[in-house]
């Protein structure tokens, strides 16, 4: 039985293995991923002028948006609107704005996100221009919407911001673009109140494009992202960018060469419902779309609150009644009331509130994690919008819209950074674009409930905005991923395992693990 057993060819066997096992590692070049290099090359002076750059797109963005907001009171009495036709103006920019972001996701993933930026801007400073000649209400709300569907390419430079980002300052570089939105906000608040009096609201539109068109002219200094040409196998396109970057933050490079494989299938929305991120993906829509919905609440009821002077059920003095139409039949109400140079304060101390909280949710976000500070500052929101119905003074009211502004700032802060860092390269700006557009249908349907709704049951329109936002916040709560301190993902994880498995394990483990 002894001599039936064969050790020397077992010897023999293991000696083959040990002896072939060395030869190809010397052959294996010294590789990096853009991740790698992204973390080695570290924050800089590259990096500042990004966040100004990119950071700058929220200015022209809120002044686009924000401008209905102070607008809507002199096109209502210019044009005798009633209540759902005022309504119906920011209904159809949003509904540009949600078609046009799945678009713009789908063409960002598969041909850049750059040229994207670059194309909605130009749209949007176009029809911007061109709504300032709106011969009437009709030509207004197609222009408008047009104007939407350039807007909704924007959120491209965050996504550029966040590529280029390193993760650790993810947490508190991405927060801070809030201060552009803000500036936007307040820029256009407060040139409505010197504009809209002496030269009109034409002029307004006017005045309100050219941040956008400057910007366009600053796009040249913002290379594409990386993450994005390697992707798409221009290597060499992407070692360039970071060169460039090392060069301009004074910074080595990773050694060894840029290696990543080339990803085939980009900007695909089956992934997006693919097992992975389908309970991700739909948690992330509902969590959007309540966000939009508060935020543009706010915003409008903050408008029809002061415009017609709804706290404690009471109706404004200077409300005036215009007669639409000759015949007694045809006549139709509408509310002819401008603003006062109180109500432009007013708005404008609410809107400083969007800051208010920025410290606390870099905290939170950095500290708790993107799914439990979420879930706080929703249900914060839905508790204010509660405390709106108490019958108040004005500096009280004050008080309450300062809060809300500031909760919901801080609710879109916290999820755009997580949309951008849950989803990989390959479906980050269709992931973006898809829950950019479905919270379009939020801020659709939020100006029927601020300016029609609120008319008629200001406490019913405040418990539907509170019990959107608790949804949310438990929503937010039970997110199955959490991305703090995660780095960006370049590809569906399985694929990620194999390949590191192939780069970096020898080739006798690697049968041994497939044994």
């Amino acid at each position: 039985m002894a001599t039936k057993r064969a050790e020397p060819v077992t010897v023999l066997s293991l000696r083959k293995l040990s002896l072939g096992t060395p030869e190809p590692q010397p052959k294996e070049p010294k590789t990096f991923t853009v991740e790698e290099a992204v973390e080695t090359i570290g924050f800089g002076r590259f990096h500042i002028a990004l966040f100004l750059i990119m950071g700058s797109t929220g200015i022209a963005e809120a002044m686009e948006i924000m401008l209905i907001a102070v607008v809507s009171p002199v096109i209502r009495c210019e044009w005798q609107l009633e209540n759902w036709q005022v309504a119906l103006v920011t209904t159809m920019v949003f509904f540009g704005y949600m078609v046009f972001s799945i678009l713009f996701g789908l063409l960002a993933d598969r041909y850049g996100r750059w040229k994207i930026l670059l194309i909605s801007f130009l749209w949007g400073a176009y029809f911007s221009l061109l709504t300032s000649f709106s011969p009437s209400y009709i030509w207004f709300v197609f222009l408008r919407m047009m104007v939407g569907c350039g807007v909704s390419g924007h959120s491209q430079g965050l996504i550029i911001k966040t590529e280029f980002l390193p993760t650790k300052y993810r947490g508190y570089m991405l927060p801070l673009s809030q201060v552009f939105w803000l500036a936007g906000s307040l820029l256009i608040i407060g040139l409505a109140s010197v504009v809209i009096p002496t030269i009109g609201w034409r002029w307004l539109i006017r005045i309100a494009s050219i941040p956008g068109i400057i910007l366009i002219l600053a796009f040249k200094f913002i290379p594409e992202s990386a993450r994005f040409n390697v992707s798409t196998g221009n290597t060499q396109a992407a070692l360039a960018t970071l060169q460039h970057i090392a060069k301009m933050n004074r910074s080595a490079m990773p050694e060894g060469q840029l290696g990543e494989p080339i990803l085939a299938k980009r900007g695909r929305f089956a992934d997006l419902l693919d097992a992975k991120y389908l309970r991700t993906t739909l948690q992330i829509w509902v969590i959007w779309l309540g966000i939009s919905f508060a935020y543009y609440g706010v915003i409008l009821a903050s408008t029809e609150l002061l415009e017609r002077d709804l706290v404690c059920g009471s109706r404004s003095e200077s409300e005036v009644v215009v007669s639409v139409g000759v015949s007694e039949e045809s006549r139709s109400p509408c509310y002819c009331h401008m603003f006062a140079p109180s109500d432009y304060r007013t708005m404008i101390i609410s809107t400083i509130g969007e800051i208010a909280l920025n410290p606390l949710n870099i905290l939170g976000i950095n500290f708790l994690g993107r799914r439990l500070s979420l879930s706080i500052t929703m249900g914060c929101t839905a508790l204010f919008f509660l405390l709106l119905n108490i019958c108040t003074s004005s500096a009280g009211l004050i008080g309450f819209l300062f809060m809300l502004r500031a909760l919901v700032a801080a609710n879109f802060n916290t999820i755009y950074i997580y949309t951008a860092e849950v989803y990989p390269t390959t479906m980050r700006a269709l992931g973006m674009g898809t829950s950019g557009s479905l919270c379009r249908i939020g801020a659709m349907v939020a100006p029927f409930i601020s300016q029609v709704l609120m008319s008629a049951s200001l406490l019913g329109a405040l418990c539907l905005f509170s019990s959107v936002c608790v949804v949310c916040a438990i929503s937010a709560f039970t997110l199955p991923i959490e991305t703090k301190g995660r780095a960006l993902q370049v590809m569906q994880l399985p694929f990620v395992i194999l390949l590191k498995i192939y780069l970096y394990c020898p080739v006798s483990t690697l049968e041994t693990n497939m044994e």
